[in-house]
Parts: structure tokens; sequence; C-alpha cells
């Protein structure tokens, strides 16, 4: 008896629509899970590397507190100090456009344009989980309707309305709203703790930013 209301049993007894929605939400599930766990572990490698810029300003010289960062690809506390120093050195090195501007306002364009690249970086994927958190419980209420739809059909060319003949299709329609609940509650509790993390990054970027913009401008 349970067999006829299970999942397997929506699966078989489920149109092409209803099969279509069963992947789609699926998919939406893998997608939004695979961007959680991703963006959690980029997270955790930022605050990894936040902490090492206290060494950096305990170092003897640059190049030692750029090893101390550390040398992963794509971290932007490294990258801070590089573009900074780069900066300052380009800004000298010979007369352009850029002449115009003092070296203190330089070094701010540069810094900023930098913080702006990691902040690129750290909110890519966070659109799929909004997508999916704002469209995942209409797809499964969409699932519902139609299989409502079909079974209240069913009923009709059969003539009865018995609970036992209504309770088996429509139980398994309403498992389209749950699926879609499933799929949409992960995803937005997962955007909500990933946009909290990503700002304590931005902010710690910004701090390190500013002590940048004092050395490299004032030398203290």
């Amino acid at each position: 008896m349970e067999a006829q209301f299970g999942l397997a049993h929506l699966w078989n007894q489920g149109d092409f629509v209803t099969k279509a929605v069963a992947i789609l939400l699926l998919a939406m599930s893998l997608a939004s899970w695979m961007v959680i766990i991703i963006k959690a572990l980029d997270l955790r490698r930022a605050a990894t590397q936040a902490r090492r810029t206290e060494a950096f300003w305990h170092s003897a010289d640059l190049a030692d507190g750029l090893n101390k960062l550390g040398d992963e690809p794509g971290n932007p506390f490294r990258q801070l100090a590089i573009e900074g120093r780069e900066a300052t050195a380009h800004h000298h090195a010979q007369p352009q456009l850029h002449d115009s501007l003092d070296v203190s306002d330089w070094v701010t364009r540069c810094l900023r344009n930098a913080i702006d690249e990691a902040t690129a970086r750290l909110q890519s994927g966070l659109a799929i989980l909004a997508s999916v958190g704002s469209t995942a419980p209409f797809v499964g209420l969409f699932g519902t309707v139609w299989g409502i739809y079909h079974a209240l059909l069913s009923i009709g060319s059969s003539g009865t309305a018995t609970i036992d003949k209504v309770a088996g299709p429509v139980g398994e329609a309403l498992v389209m709203t749950a699926l879609g609940l499933a799929v949409a509650i992960p995803a937005v509790l997962g955007y909500n703790a990933l946009v909290r993390g990503n700002k304590g990054v931005v902010m710690k970027l910004n701090r390190f930013a500013h002590d940048l913009h004092a050395y490299f401008v004032t030398g203290a």
C-alpha cells in the first residue's frame, strides 16, 4: 500500500510534465548545493588568509610580508599588497595621464579596483542561489497544479470521488510542493549565510587596504 504513495510511484505514474518538473527541481537542488559548498570553502580559505595579515605587518620587508600572506592563486589580500606596490612604482615610472593624480589618489584607485574584483569573485554564484530560492517553490507549485488537474480528470472519468480515489493522486501532486520547498529553503539559507560571510571578508579587505594605503603613500 505504501508503494502506491511513494516517490517511485509518483515517478512511474507521472506524465512528461511531472517528470520534467521533478528533474528540474533536482537540477536546481544540485546546483544550489554545489554553490553553497564551493563558496563556503572559499569563505573558509579567505578567513585563513585574513589572519595572515597580522604576520604581514610584522615582516622585515614587503617581500617577506608577501611570502607570509601566502601564494595561493586568487588570494585577495596578497593581490591587494601587490597592487599597492605596483601602483606606487608605476606612478613614478614614466610621464602618463595618471600623473595628474597624486600618488595617494592613484594608489587609492588601484586598491579600490582590486577590492572590487575580489568582491565580484566572492559574489559569483550567489545569483544561482537567489534564483533557486525564489523560483523553486513556484516550480513545485506548478507540478502540484498539474498533478491535481490530471487527478481530477481521472476522478471525473471514473465517476467516483471516494477518499481512496482522491488521496493517492492528490497526495502525490502535493509532494511536488514539498519538493519545491525542500529545494528553496537550503538555497535561501545558504544565500543569506554566504552574503554575511562575504560582507565580513570585504570589511577585512577594506581595513587591510586602508593600512596598505598609509604604508605605500607615507611609508609609515
